[in-house]
């Protein structure tokens, strides 16, 4: 802290930081360039860079030691830029996909994202973390499993499936994001213990 009751500087150049800045500006500049030249391809390079990039941020962050809150927030907010990129894309390109993508944009959008920010009121590195606060909200969530089902999954849906189909999966993700918010928002935000 410093004299005037502020926190110290904080570094924003990293590997990590880096690597999501980069899968973000290429994800979001192909996304647009599917959507004005109306390009599949296109698309899916800018959903897999955005996905690819996101593993990877992740996973440089830890293996070199690089984790920090600012990035967990970077990456969080970079997500949505990604995101709705992509939707944009998407949904031109295939209108098809118009509702189940919609309700996965405010989920994703608003929910999750306040839920994504929710580690803050501990001190976590991230949400990736959260099992240490509670570990239902963290598998319903941020495990692996999870993190697939809860973006991927809604998106392949919306392309491959019967709009009923997406539209329901895309809500039953989005009724798990508003209990799991309103579950964390309960959650006292004294030091970080383990719940069941």
């Amino acid at each position: 802290m410093t004299a005037l009751g502020l926190s110290a500087p904080v570094t924003l150049v990293n590997v990590p930081n880096a690597v999501t800045a980069v899968r973000t500006a290429t994800s979001v500049a192909l996304a647009v360039a599917a959507l004005t030249h109306r390009s599949v391809h296109l698309l899916v390079a800018a959903y897999l860079i955005y996905w690819i990039g996101d593993i990877l941020d992740g996973a440089a962050a830890r293996a070199l030691g690089q984790e920090t809150r600012t990035g967990a927030v970077f990456d969080i907010v970079a997500d949505r830029a990604c995101t709705s990129a992509c939707a944009a894309a998407l949904v031109v390109l295939r209108p098809a996909t118009a509702l189940p993508i919609a309700v996965f944009l405010v989920q994703f959008m608003v929910v999750d994202q306040l839920l994504s920010l929710m580690f803050l009121r501990w001190p976590l590195l991230g949400p990736n973390y959260f099992a240490s606060v509670d570990r239902r909200i963290y598998r319903w969530n941020w495990s692996p499993p999870a993190k697939a089902l809860n973006t991927a999954a809604v998106v392949i849906l919306a392309v491959v499936a019967p709009t009923a189909v997406a539209v329901t999966f895309a809500l039953a993700v989005a009724a798990v994001k508003v209990v799991s918010l309103v579950c964390a928002a309960r959650l006292p935000a004294d030091l970080p213990h383990t719940r069941p």
